[in-house]
């Protein structure tokens, strides 16, 4: 079977009814990823025998007339900062290398396994999560499957290049600073940043404590909607600040905005966009029938703040390897590495005290306001090498760039849905992707859900196909 022919419920669905296999997807699956790899380099891991195992136990399960979970059979691979029981984590690294292989799954990888989903590796990233374009010199670049010359964004690059190629249905990613949203929104396909704490981040190789998110990424929305649900789930252990108390809220693709108060972010998010990047929320705002314009406070000095508690919690967390190991470090991020280990505690604390006072405006706007929308990045994916991007008559270096418009919101914690859109339009062949972001007050994921499915019930927001 071509499973490119197939999106992820539609997967569950024919496996649940007997149309095909669980082996007979993963199989094919299989020969895709053996087929493209080569050109994408989205796979660092794979783990087929595992994949065929699980394969087998979903087909026996369906033998014995057992009421198969969602997701049962539908192929999918994580970034390769997950744990994955006998693996090594490798978090992009050479140095984690020599380290023991991975005791267990991490939750999400169990929460995903309980769902019935069969895991075929771990995917490529920036070394540490550290970057928005996956050129990962230890491992090679992802490559865009829109155009193998471009990058595919970062740090969950194989993530949105796994899914995007359809070498898988489903990936799960991680997202401090736009880690998911950025190649979601340059490999054109949705993702998902929950609410900061709503998922278990348990058995994921950290990067910044205090803004760490993990999410997923799918080819449709009823897709994510089915892994977001499968990737909720109280966890005592959970090493981050919220999710052991967060109840599990399931999402129902209902239609309509009704009740719903949805705007535009202008200012800071206009100033900093391309024509083609205000174009597709233009196109969003259109199809929701959305005209109100609304200002995000304190956006700059968000992302600035960002930046410093970033750079010092991912220095500190790397110090040892700084010290000893750095001449094995990702040379393009490395010496960030180093600044942000050297930075003043000062500055640190400083940032955290604007951190919460940032939060409250953020919490008062979400009073008058459910969803608003903005671009994804400010640009679509820049050829591989790229240094430099010139923007609305600045210069800026183009790896920090990609995060320009997603930095404030996850400063925030809010939840966000990356929807796929085309500044060309969605039948001008070779054209690049440009997502739309679509933010929620905290929590309120299921509100993004709501607009995304307008997007993607009108056919403003969708996949396109890759020409290999």
């Amino acid at each position: 079977m071509d499973t490119q022919e197939h999106t992820t419920e539609q997967l569950a669905q024919g496996i649940a009814a007997g149309d095909f296999s669980a082996r007979e997807v993963v199989t094919a699956a299989i020969a895709r990823i053996e087929a493209t790899n080569a050109q994408v380099n989205a796979f660092t891991t794979p783990c087929f025998e595992r994949a065929m195992q699980e394969a087998n136990t979903v087909d026996q399960r369906r033998a014995r007339g057992e009421v198969l979970p969602p997701l049962a059979g539908v192929p999918y691979a994580v970034k390769n900062l997950f744990d994955i029981e006998g693996v090594v984590t490798l978090a992009g690294s050479k140095i984690n290398q020599s380290n023991p292989p991975a005791p267990a799954d991490a939750f999400l990888v169990q929460q995903m396994h309980a769902s019935g989903a069969v895991l075929l590796g771990g995917l490529n990233m920036d070394e540490y999560a550290y970057g928005f374009t996956t050129e990962n010199t230890h491992y090679g670049p992802s490559h865009n499957p829109h155009d193998l010359t471009r990058i595919a964004g970062g740090s969950s690059g194989g993530s949105g290049a796994a899914v995007a190629s359809r070498q898988v249905s489903l990936a799960l990613g991680s997202d401090t600073n736009g880690s998911i949203r950025v190649p979601a929104s340059l490999c054109g396909v949705w993702g998902l940043k929950p609410t900061f704490g709503r998922l278990s981040r348990r058995g994921s190789y950290p990067f910044v404590h205090s803004i760490d998110h993990l999410g997923p990424f799918a080819d449709s929305l009823p897709g994510l909607a089915l892994a977001y649900d499968a990737l909720q789930g109280v966890d005592a252990l959970d090493p981050g600040c919220h999710a052991k108390r967060v109840e599990p809220v399931s999402v129902t693709l209902v239609q309509g905005l009704q009740g719903l108060r949805v705007g535009v972010l202008d200012g800071y998010f206009h100033d900093n966009a391309t024509s083609s990047a205000r174009q597709v929320v233009q196109d969003a705002a259109h199809a929701l029938g959305v005209t109100a314009l609304v200002s995000w406070p304190d956006a700059g000095l968000a992302r600035a703040a960002a930046f410093i508690i970033t750079a010092s919690e991912g220095g500190q967390l790397h110090l040892d390897h700084l010290r000893t190991q750095a001449h094995d470090m990702e040379p393009l991020s490395v010496d960030r590495f180093m600044a942000g280990a050297l930075q003043p505690a000062a500055w640190y604390v400083q940032a955290q005290r604007f951190r919460r006072l940032y939060r409250e405006k953020i919490n008062a706007l979400f009073e008058d306001w459910d969803v608003l929308l903005a671009p994804a990045t400010p640009v679509s994916a820049p050829t591989i090498g790229t240094e430099w991007l010139e923007l609305n008559g600045q210069r800026l270096p183009s790896r920090a760039a990609m995060g320009l418009l997603t930095q404030p919101i996850s400063f925030a914690g809010c939840p966000v849905l990356v929807a796929p859109m085309w500044p060309e339009g969605k039948d001008v062949k070779g054209g690049m992707p440009l997502g739309v972001q679509v933010i929620a007050a905290p929590w309120r994921e299921e509100a993004a859900f709501r607009v995304a499915n307008i997007l993607s019930r009108s056919g403003a927001s969708h996949l396109n196909k890759v020409g290999f």
